[in-house]
């Protein structure tokens, strides 16, 4: 019974890494392909002459590049604060400040995205890039904090016991044993927070950050559905990229021995 019982689990993990194996040839294919044919299908139709303002190889690119600049910025801010953040919270010292931190993310995540991109633009006055990422990234945050915390948390402490026991220094087992562990639960907190910082990036046009969401604006707005369809798409291709990034990394960044 044993014995049947590893090989029907050993068959379904090989099922499950075979699947994510295709989903990882599939799915940028798939996005070549969606966003391929809308834009084939939107420049090959007669657009009207406000159309053509919006679709045209120059104004896509360069919506495109703002939408990619604005997601850079929030991982970086995201990965500069959750990741630091979130080892310090799981030292013995610091444990009871954890669910403070965590709470405060939560409040970032719950609230409306949209809220929190206005209120941070009414108390800074700022606009452009910063007045966009910074809000962003507060509302992307939870995932990364979220599994740092749990990623070294979960490492097993006899683990921690034996770096110890051969003089390792608690900052040594942190870098070589806490860490590299929780790298596959950082990087899943990762991947959720980059897409979520593609999704809510369409609304940075609201404080001039720019982004493909002006293309949704201007489609919504002047009722020029091919401009719409246009920005919407682009905007669902790169989310889908980043997800597929994400993957990747997790895939062969991670512990080869957890894999």
């Amino acid at each position: 019974m044993s014995a049947a019982t590893d090989v029907r689990a050993f068959s379904t993990e090989s099922g499950s890494r075979r699947a994510e194996r295709v989903r990882l040839l599939a799915q940028p294919a798939a996005v070549v392909v969606l966003v391929g044919s809308v834009l084939t299908w939107a420049f090959a139709r007669d657009n009207d002459e406000i159309e053509a303002q919006s679709i045209n190889a120059a104004t896509l690119l360069t919506k495109t590049w703002e939408h990619v600049v604005i997601t850079f910025v929030v991982a970086a801010v995201v990965a500069g604060v959750a990741v630091p953040l979130g080892i310090v919270l799981t030292r013995p010292w610091a444990r009871p400040a954890a669910p403070l931190f965590i709470a405060v993310a939560n409040i970032g995540q719950a609230a409306p995205a949209l809220g929190v991109l206005v209120l941070f633009f009414l108390w800074t006055e700022w606009e452009g890039l910063w007045a966009a990422a910074l809000p962003i990234a507060f509302y992307s945050l939870l995932p990364v904090l979220r599994n740092t915390i749990t990623g070294i948390r979960s490492v097993d402490p006899a683990l921690v016991d034996a770096g110890r026991g051969i003089g390792m220094s608690a900052f040594g087992v942190l870098l070589r044993v806490e860490l590299p562990l929780a790298v596959p639960m950082v990087l899943a907190g990762l991947r959720t927070s980059l897409v979520l910082a593609v999704g809510t990036a369409t609304l940075a046009f609201f404080v001039n950050g720019g982004g493909l969401g002006e293309l949704v604006d201007t489609g919504y707005k002047l009722n020029r559905v091919p401009v719409l369809v246009v920005g919407a798409v682009l905007a669902v291709g790169l989310a889908l990229l980043v997800d597929w990034i994400g993957a990747v990394l997790e895939e062969y960044l991670g512990p080869r021995g957890l894999s």
